[in-house]
């Protein structure tokens, strides 16, 4: 049965810590158990300020890096080169700082990539790659951990309020335009394939995400609150800092001991 876990910090510092230290425990116990693990990434300022946090810890020599998967759960449709990319971003942070095995990290295709300008070509592209990595009979692989951010309004990868993405229910990937935030144009998971992860982790700071986070967690329609909706089968784990939380009625603690 999915659970569903809320942790705040006293800030955004201490949440992206606390957040990389939990993510080398599960991807450690996660080989240990079978063998290679998956995780797929975001961008924004916590999701790489959790891998900044994993590249400076000594805990990182714990992983096994040439037996984990790494995925995206949305990607602006740029350069490969731009500093818009979350791939570029995630590599600088981290992965070209771990002996990852380059078969294993699956990028989204950028705008000046082999689909040139097609960004249907760029989804179609990853659906392919994500059902090929998937049990036989289904089209995204269980992930391990999938970790998220939010905004303000709601929005997860790139499903916005109110948009085609958010009443997707048969594609895996989808091309995302005209978004209310720039870059316009991206490439995203659908909620259907957000909640194939085994785990979900929500990471925010800020009082601009309090009223999102609130709204979800009391159960927001995702066509709303597309945050809503990004659940893990197994576990959703939202890591706050106080002032994300500063909505909620509940107050929660980071664990002791």
């Amino acid at each position: 049965m999915s659970r569903t876990e809320v942790v705040v910090y006293e800030n955004a510092d201490l949440l992206a810590a606390a957040a990389a230290a939990r993510l080398v425990t599960r991807i450690v116990d996660v080989q240990a158990a079978r063998g290679s693990a998956s995780v797929v990434l975001t961008g924004g300022g916590t999701g790489i300020g959790v891998l900044r946090e994993l590249r400076e810890s000594h805990a990182r020599d714990a992983i096994d890096w040439s037996r984990l998967d790494v995925y995206w759960g949305d990607e602006r449709f740029v350069p490969a080169d731009s500093d818009e990319r979350n791939e570029k971003g995630a590599r600088e942070a981290l992965l070209d700082h771990v002996p990852l095995a380059p078969e294993r990290v699956h990028a989204m295709a950028p705008s000046d990539g082999e689909f040139g300008d097609d960004v249907d070509a760029a989804a179609a592209a990853y659906a392919k790659v994500l059902s090929g990595a998937a049990e036989a009979g289904a089209d995204v692989p269980a992930f391990d951990i999938l970790l998220l951010g939010l905004g303000g309004e709601g929005h997860t990868a790139s499903v916005f309020p109110d948009s085609p993405a958010v009443h997707e229910t048969g594609r895996s990937v989808v091309a995302v335009r005209e978004c209310p935030k720039p870059p316009p144009t991206r490439v995203s998971l659908t909620l259907p394939a957000i909640r194939r992860a085994r785990e979900v982790w929500l990471m925010t700071a800020g009082e601009a995400k309090a009223d999102a986070v609130a709204q979800a967690l009391a159960g927001a329609p995702e066509t709303q609150i597309p945050v809503s909706g990004a659940r893990g089968y197994r576990r959703t784990l939202w890591l706050l800092d106080r002032a994300a939380a500063g909505k909620l009625t509940k107050v929660y603690e980071p664990p002791t001991g």
